[in-house]
């Protein structure tokens, strides 16, 4: 199932070229962030900052280290930016895998992210993805 909501507007072209970089497995040399760019994300257990675009694309090559698809994508225009929720799949292991992230993602007036609010709900193999399965049928 590929669900997308873009809004009224298609939205910030580094918008486009991350969520590439995601499901692409490209996020390093992506050039979506701005050299003073921050990050401040939350996952399960914790909450951290990263400053600068080359640290957060480090970052993130660790959480989209491989490619995989969208099986939901929502995208809110917001004020200076982008409000963008997914559950991302890929294969991992010889397994499947899946996350649900939002990202309130601020952009410059060159059109690069200067600021990125992560929400992160972790990441799920093939048993939790069964659990939760199980958990859903019974509830």
């Amino acid at each position: 199932m590929h669900d997308e909501v873009r809004g009224t507007a298609e939205g910030p072209r580094s918008v486009e070229r991350f969520l590439d970089a995601v499901t692409g497995a490209s996020i390093i040399g992506s050039e979506v962030f701005a050299s003073d760019a921050i990050l401040d994300a939350t996952t399960p257990d914790w909450r951290f900052t990263i400053r600068g675009g080359e640290g957060i694309e480090s970052e993130f090559a660790t959480w989209y280290a491989d490619p995989g698809t969208f099986e939901s994508l929502r995208r809110v225009p917001v004020e200076g930016g982008e409000l963008i929720e997914f559950v991302l799949d890929w294969v991992e292991d010889s397994g499947p895998h899946r996350c649900h992230q939002m990202h309130l993602l601020q952009v410059d007036g060159d059109g690069l992210i200067t600021r990125d609010t992560a929400f992160c709900g972790g990441r799920w193999d093939s048993d939790r993805m069964a659990e939760m399965a199980r958990a859903a049928e019974s509830g």
